[in-house]
């Protein structure tokens, strides 16, 4: 049987987009697949009775090092803040390309506690910062010294000793371009140095407490329990600095959905399912539960999303336990139609990447397709005409040519980049000032625009004679020619409307990255956790692929 992928037009909203969870083909993930058997060390371990001072952590593997060097510093409270435009952190981490001399460890720690005002080199690949849990590391700690175990209740409300406020690559601030790492095997998926530098500081923050509990009372005091260890993660504090990442990388956003709409596509294919493959699916879900019940949020929005993924779990559980036979034909085709016609977006997605756990041999060779080298894209086929453009767009774009850019609630909304820290912001055109600079992120606004004027001009026209009268509109006509060959690079929504809800965009790449327990702060920020119930690096050569839902055992 021949199953369709599934048409960009629906996938592509944002409220669907928004439902995305964390699979198989998450970053995180196959980052620990591919360094699983990688050599892990602690190099340098050089803090004072209060945790302030340097560590180093590597991966080796043959002649391949990858050291992380944390910096650990001392702040005041009122210095520490969330917000990307602090200039103080608890910690400020870089991922160094090999073993760091001394030299280079004294060059850091001048220039990395920095972070963007400091200048990195070559030698270094991702730069970082975070900031504690206060009221979770004191207790830790305070507990440790004690002889005692912390509150686990107290634990699983946050998750997390730690949170970054960003994690940086790929040339910024002096860092390595990508160009000079990029053709390495290992690191060949996309962010996944990022994922390294992150996976090293959760560690970090464990011994961390450690450290400082034992040298508080040295007879007494024990180690956080690696159980312990396992059910905390690294938090994050992302803002709407990453949503325009979506937008600006067209085929890279291709290919992540593309890879798991036809990871999707061929498990639904399948004929016949072995009884391992089952039980995979099976526990999976159901472990998985722990996930959803412990999801910490204040968010009234948010609750209403886990209360209807809760409720259409246990629908689903229901069905697949006492209604289904997986003995069928093309069982998993069947649990998707009957998840799309009695469940909500978010339980839909969540499901599909259940899916995903059994089948290694389809989900693995797709990792590698994940990543694109964008610039051979960006190429304008000038020789072609309008009215292959217009043909193109009304293929491609249906719904957004149907939205009425005449009408305010339609172009609410716009985006800019603050003066203060380049980032990127999200304002009303009618209540605030700043509209004259708004970035070109409007893409449903502009391919409306750009079609309108296609409708009056020859169809005979080449492309090259169409952009000397309008040049304004060439990034809509490069991206109108992208999504011909790839289809699901284009947000099919409008992204300045009044309905939109920005964190739909930043939890679409969340997915994608590995995380859980999203918690919005508001429509334009979140908090999430990384690596929770992930392996301990020494524990990491006997990884569990189904780890993310199986760390309660």
């Amino acid at each position: 049987m021949q199953i369709k992928l599934r048409n960009p037009n629906a996938i592509m909203k944002l409220s669907r987009l928004g439902s995305f969870h964390q699979s198989r083909l998450s970053f995180l993930r196959s980052f620990l697949d591919e360094f699983k058997d990688w050599e892990y060390k602690n190099d340098l371990f050089n803090l004072d009775e209060n945790g302030y001072g340097t560590a180093i952590y590597s991966f080796k593997k043959k002649d391949r090092v990858y050291s992380l060097i944390c910096f650990a510093n001392k702040i005041k409270d009122e210095e520490r803040s969330d917000r990307v435009i602090a200039n103080k952190w608890d910690a400020a981490f870089t991922l160094h390309d090999g073993v760091p001399s001394i030299d280079d460890v004294e060059r850091l720690r001048n220039e990395v506690p920095k972070q963007e005002v400091g200048r990195l080199s070559y030698k270094e690949l991702t730069l970082s910062r975070a900031n504690k849990s206060v009221r979770v590391f004191n207790h830790v700690v305070e507990s440790l010294s004690k002889g005692q175990q912390p509150d686990l209740n107290l634990l699983e409300k946050v998750g997390y000793l730690y949170r970054t406020t960003a994690v940086y690559g790929s040339g910024k601030f002096g860092l390595a371009d990508r160009f000079r790492v990029k053709n390495r095997q290992e690191i060949n998926g996309p962010f996944r140095l990022e994922m390294m530098l992150v996976y090293l500081v959760r560690q970090f923050t464990f011994d961390q407490v450690n450290h400082i509990a034992k040298l508080k009372s040295p007879n007494i005091a024990v180690k956080l329990d690696p159980k312990i260890c396992k059910k905390l993660g690294i938090g994050n504090s992302t803002g709407l600095g990453m949503a325009p990442f979506i937008v600006n990388h067209p085929t890279l956003l291709n290919n992540w959905i593309m890879s798991r709409e036809i990871a999707l596509k061929k498990i639904r294919e399948i004929k016949k399912v072995n009884s391992k493959e089952i039980k995979i699916f099976k526990e999976s879900l159901i472990n998985s539960i722990k996930n959803i019940t412990s999801w910490n949020t204040e968010s009234e929005y948010q609750k209403k999303k886990i209360n209807s993924l809760l409720t259409d779990i246990k629908k689903f559980l229901k069905f697949s336990e006492k209604d289904f036979d997986f003995e069928i034909d093309y069982p998993f085709n069947e649990i998707y139609l009957w998840l799309e016609q009695n469940t909500c977006e978010e339980c839909i997605e969540y499901v599909v990447s259940m899916m995903l756990e059994p089948f290694d041999e389809i989900v693995k060779p797709l990792i590698s397709k994940m990543s694109s080298e964008e610039d051979q894209y960006f190429t304008i086929p000038t020789h072609r005409t309008v009215q292959d453009l217009r043909n193109i767009i009304e293929r491609n774009y249906p719904d957004i040519l149907k939205i009425n850019f005449e009408n305010k609630k339609n172009f609410k909304n716009f985006w800019f980049i603050s003066k203060n820290k380049e980032e990127p912001r999200y304002a009303d055109r009618f209540d605030e000032n700043g509209a004259e600079l708004e970035q070109p992120l409007a893409i449903a606004r502009d391919i409306k625009k750009l079609y309108n004027v296609l409708k009056v001009s020859k169809n005979s026209l080449t492309i090259d004679r169409f952009l000397v009268e309008n040049s304004d509109l060439r990034h809509v006509i490069r991206r109108a020619f992208i999504i011909e060959n790839f289809p699901y690079s284009e947000i099919q929504d409008n992204t300045i409307s009044e309905k939109v809800i920005p964190i739909d965009m930043l939890r679409l790449k969340l997915s994608f990255f590995g995380a859980l327990k999203f918690d919005p702060r508001s429509d334009k920020w979140l908090r999430i956790c990384m690596f929770q119930g992930a392996p301990l690096p020494t524990d990491l050569k006997n990884l569990d692929q189904q780890w993310v839902y199986n760390f309660e055992n």
